[in-house]
């Protein structure tokens, strides 16, 4: 996750796809799931977001963030799955870098990410589609959970089912990127 190589697809690929997508506005209320080591944010701070909120699981990962020293940027140890860290409707922009796959409680992931975002508010969303990540699984041992292994179109399905609406997505191998938004 901190590999050079990692951040060379975050900084080339997936953040101006997403900027394609939509992701351009400044001055936003900005929510970051699975922020890693920060580089997320690095990359999210291009927008001039009035806040921003990074959180992941892993202590190390948000202390390597926080060295970061990012103004208007706080990260936190927190499971995805209980955002309690944000009031409701307090967020206008959560971006997820391909970490859903990792979570086995995705679906509370979402759940959650509706809650905190305001009406109106913007998901984007870059995940492989778990077939693929499971076919690699086999081979390399990452140990993915099964549960986080989900089909794009079952992903979009649940999305469409639980208050978002899909504007936009791209999928190119074996990928989906989505700009969704909160109705």
């Amino acid at each position: 996750m901190n590999r050079p190589f990692r951040q060379f697809l975050q900084r080339t690929v997936e953040f101006p796809l997403l900027q394609r997508l939509g992701l351009r506005e400044e001055g936003q209320d900005i929510l970051e799931v699975g922020c890693g080591s920060g580089y997320g944010a690095v990359l999210l701070a291009r927008l001039h977001p009035h806040g921003y909120v990074g959180i992941d699981l892993m202590p190390e990962q948000i202390a390597l963030a926080q060295n970061r020293k990012l103004t208007n940027a706080e990260f936190l140890v927190r499971d995805a799955a209980d955002l309690h860290c944000c009031w409701d409707g307090s967020k206008d922009v959560v971006v997820i870098f391909g970490v859903l796959h990792h979570i086995p409680a995705w679906r509370e992931v979402i759940t959650e990410i509706h809650r905190v975002l305001k009406p109106g508010g913007k998901l984007f969303v870059e995940e492989p589609d778990g077939r693929y990540v499971g076919t690699f699984d086999r081979f390399f041992h990452w140990g993915h959970p099964p549960a986080g292994l989900f089909r794009l179109k079952d992903f979009e399905t649940y999305l469409s089912g639980h208050g978002f609406k899909i504007h936009r997505r791209v999928r190119t191998l074996g990928f989906g990127l989505y700009a969704l938004e909160k109705v």
